[in-house]
């Protein structure tokens, strides 16, 4: 639970320090991301600007956010996720809100939330989606997952939870998450595999949209998570760490 728990420290820690206090509001993307998945031929990629991560440090040199973002959707993104949450990752909402008012497409703000406050920060910096992990409310480090996913409904959001196990897969879709994504990386240990997907998915009766999360880094990649049963894919380091991003994007969105 080490990373876990320093990951919600963190999160409060940058509450305390006014990280989350946005002073001004910017219209969120027209586009509905969930239809967008369901028709598109291609592989639905939710493509993700960050610069550092707990298990890769350094993944990129702090550069025009706005044009990674556009290298993305040019490739193809569907979505773009962009981390806000300064430490360990390097995100702020600052770069969150030259993004929005730069592409069209929807947007997820990618943090650890642990407060309303960051879901009415979410509100007025323009994000269609917001992140919530359901280890956190699993192991009690916060309350009740509806009343975040409640508040996040009022104020216009769609909410993306997120599991790893069998368990928080299960309770994540007893909730009335607009998506369900699975994380194929352990937040305690920060080991990757692709199997979780895979895994979790074995036996289930789809009645979600289900985004396969961390270490897709090929075409055979996504190819395999979507026979498992994974509509969308939400990649981040390995494109970060691409010469060439809008590229990279397009053979990833290619792959089917």
């Amino acid at each position: 639970m080490n990373t876990l728990k320093k990951l919600f420290d963190n999160s409060h820690k940058a509450i305390s320090e006014g990280i989350y206090e946005i002073s001004e509001t910017i219209p969120k993307s027209k586009t509905d991301l969930i239809k967008s998945i369901t028709e598109n031929k291609h592989a639905s990629l939710i493509t993700e600007v960050k610069f550092s991560s707990p298990s890769l440090g350094k993944i990129r040199k702090i550069s025009n956010p706005v044009e990674i973002a556009q290298s993305m959707v040019e490739g193809g993104a569907k979505a773009l996720s962009v981390l806000t949450q300064p430490y360990l990752f390097e995100g702020s909402p600052e770069y969150f809100m030259q993004i929005r008012k730069n592409v069209q497409i929807p947007m997820l703000m990618k943090d650890i939330i642990v407060d309303k406050i960051q879901i009415d920060a979410a509100r007025k910096i323009g994000a269609d989606y917001m992140l919530l992990i359901q280890s956190l409310f699993d192991i009690g480090l916060l309350g009740d997952i509806d009343e975040f996913i409640e508040y996040g409904h009022k104020n216009g959001l769609k909410v993306l939870v997120e599991a790893h196990t069998k368990s928080e897969f299960e309770n994540s879709l007893r909730t009335d998450a607009d998506l369900v994504g699975i994380n194929n990386r352990n937040l305690d240990t920060l080991q990757i595999d692709i199997n979780t997907t895979k895994n979790l998915l074995e036996g289930y009766d789809k009645t979600r949209i289900i985004v396969s999360e961390s270490g897709i880094e090929t075409p055979q990649d996504i190819q395999f998570l979507k026979k498992c049963g994974a509509s969308a894919f939400l990649i981040g380091s390995s494109i970060m760490k691409s010469e060439n991003i809008k590229e990279n994007v397009r053979s990833l969105v290619n792959a089917i």
